[in-house]
C-alpha cells in the first residue's frame, strides 16, 4: 500500500488511497472513483495504440472512415433488398431458358442460310445475264465478202443450229430462273421463321429477366443476409471508434468531476481530516521536537486522492522512515478508534535503517504509549542489537519483550523447523 517516493514524501496509488481513505474516516468509494477512472485511462490507452497498429486497427478503425464503409455498405443493402422483393420465381425456369438458348441457336442457323443462299443467288443472277442467243448473223457477211454464195441447204443447217441454240438457252434461262425462286422462297421463308422464333425469344427472356428459379432467390437472399451482417459489424464497430475517440474527453471530465467531488468530501470531513493532522504533528514532533514543521496535506489528484505525510528534514533517509512511522501511527489510531481496523501495528526492522538511534528509541517510546493510552498492540521486530542501542539511549524495554526468542543453537534453535 505503501511506496516510497522520495526520503520524506511517501506516496499511494489509487487502490492504496482507497483504503487509507475508509481508515481515516472519509469517503473511500469517492477515493475508490479514481481507481476506476485509472482502469478506463488505461484501457482507452490501449485501445487507442490498438487502432493505431496496422493490423489490430482494422478490428477497430477510426469513425471517419468507418462512417464512408457504412454507406457504401447500406446502399449495398438496399439495392440487393430491392431485388429480393421485386424477385418472380419463373415455373420451369430451366426449361424457359433451354428454350430460349435453342431458339437462339435457330436463328444464328437461319442467318448463317441466308448468307449462303444470298451468295448463291447473286450467282445464279449473274448467270442468268449471261444467258443470250447466240448470234450468227455476221456469217453471211463474212462469206460474202469472201465471195462464198452459201447454198439453201447450208442456210437451212444454220436455222436449226440457231433454233437447237435458242432453245438451249431458253431451257438454261428458265433453270437458273427456277432455282434464283427456289432461293428466293428459303430466304421468305427463313425470314418468317426468324421473326417468328424472336418474338417468342423475347417474350421468354422478358419472362426469365423478370424473374427467376427458387435457387437463385434463396442464392439472393443469403447474399442479402452476409451484407447486411456485414453492415453491422460495421456500425458496432463505428460505435466502438466513437466511444474510443470520446473516451479521453470523458475521461478528463469525470477526472474533473472526481476531484471537485473529492475536495467536497474534504471540507465536510473536516473533523476527521483536521484529526489526523493534529494527531500526525503531535507524533513528529514527539519525535523531532517542537520547532519541527510537520503535518498531513489532503487534496485530490490527478490519479488519486493525495494525502502527502511531511516532516521539515534535509531529505535524509532516516527522516523519510520517520514520516512513514508517524502515518502509520496516525492511521493505525484513528482507524481504531473508529472501528475500521485491527487494534495492532506491525513494523519490520527494515523501517528503522538509517534512523538515529535517538529517533529509535523515542519511536519505540512513543509507539509503547500510544499503544497503551489506545488499548492497541504494537508489534515490532528488532535484532538484539539494535534494541541494545534504543535502551542505552532511553528506552525502557521492560515488559515489552517477547520472552519467546529464536536463536542459532543446533538443539533448540530454528524458524518453522529449519535450523540457522
Amino acid at each position: 500500500m505503501l511506496a516510497s517516493a522520495c526520503a520524506c514524501r511517501p506516496v499511494w496509488d489509487a487502490e492504496g488511497t482507497t483504503n487509507l481513505a475508509y481508515l481515516l474516516g472519509l469517503d473511500w468509494q469517492l477515493a475508490d472513483r479514481y481507481r476506476t477512472l485509472k482502469d478506463r485511462e488505461t484501457t482507452s490507452k490501449q485501445l487507442r495504440n490498438a487502432a493505431n497498429d496496422p493490423i489490430l486497427g482494422r478490428i477497430v478503425g477510426k469513425a471517419s472512415e468507418l462512417r464512408g464503409q457504412i454507406a457504401v455498405a447500406e446502399h449495398r443493402v438496399n439495392e440487393v433488398e430491392r431485388q429480393v422483393a421485386g424477385f418472380r420465381v419463373v415455373p420451369e425456369y430451366e426449361n424457359l431458358r433451354r428454350r430460349a438458348d435453342e431458339m437462339d441457336q435457330r436463328i444464328r442457323a437461319l442467318r448463317n442460310q441466308d448468307v449462303l443462299d444470298r451468295r448463291n443467288l447473286a450467282d445464279l443472277e449473274k448467270a442468268v445475264e449471261e444467258a443470250v442467243d447466240p448470234d450468227i448473223a455476221y456469217l453471211e457477211s463474212t462469206y460474202a465478202e469472201l465471195g462464198v454464195v452459201l447454198s439453201d441447204q447450208v442456210r437451212r443447217s444454220f436455222a436449226d443450229v440457231e433454233a437447237f441454240h435458242n432453245s438451249v438457252v431458253r431451257n438454261r434461262r428458265r433453270y437458273l430462273g427456277e432455282e434464283a425462286a427456289t432461293i428466293r422462297t428459303r430466304l421468305t421463308e427463313r425470314e418468317s421463321e426468324r421473326e417468328r422464333l424472336g418474338t417468342e425469344l423475347a417474350t421468354v427472356l422478358r419472362a426469365l429477366n423478370e424473374g427467376g428459379a427458387l435457387d437463385a432467390l434463396t442464392t439472393l437472399q443469403q447474399v442479402l443476409a452476409q451484407e447486411q451482417a456485414m453492415l453491422a459489424a460495421l456500425r458496432h464497430r463505428y460505435e466502438a471508434a466513437q466511444a474510443l475517440e470520446a473516451s479521453r474527453r470523458s475521461i478528463a471530465t469525470d477526472r474533473i468531476a472526481l476531484q471537485q467531488a473529492t475536495e467536497a468530501d474534504i471540507d465536510e470531513r473536516r473533523r476527521f481530516v483536521d484529526e489526523a493532522v493534529v494527531l500526525f504533528a503531535e507524533f513528529a514532533q514527539t519525535l523531532y521536537g517542537e520547532g519541527r514543521e510537520a503535518y498531513l496535506r489532503f487534496s485530490p489528484g490527478d490519479s488519486s486522492l493525495r494525502i502527502d505525510p511531511h516532516i521539515a528534514s534535509d531529505n535524509s533517509g532516516g527522516i523519510g522512515n520517520m514520516v512513514i512511522f508517524c502515518f502509520d501511527l496516525t492511521v493505525a489510531v484513528l482507524g481504531n478508534r473508529g472501528r475500521r481496523a485491527p487494534n495492532f501495528l506491525v513494523h519490520d526492522s527494515h523501517l528503522f535503517d538509517g534512523v538515529d538511534e535517538r529517533q529509535v528509541a523515542r519511536a519505540l517510546t512513543l509507539a509503547a504509549e500510544v499503544a497503551r493510552r489506545e488499548q492497541m498492540q504494537y508489534i515490532v521486530t528488532l535484532n538484539s542489537d539494535e534494541l541494545d542501542k534504543a535502551v542505552r539511549r532511553g528506552f525502557d524495554p521492560t515488559g515489552r519483550v517477547l520472552q519467546q526468542r529464536l536463536t542459532d543453537a543446533y538443539e533448540s534453535g530454528g524458524l518453522f523447523g529449519f535450523r540457522f
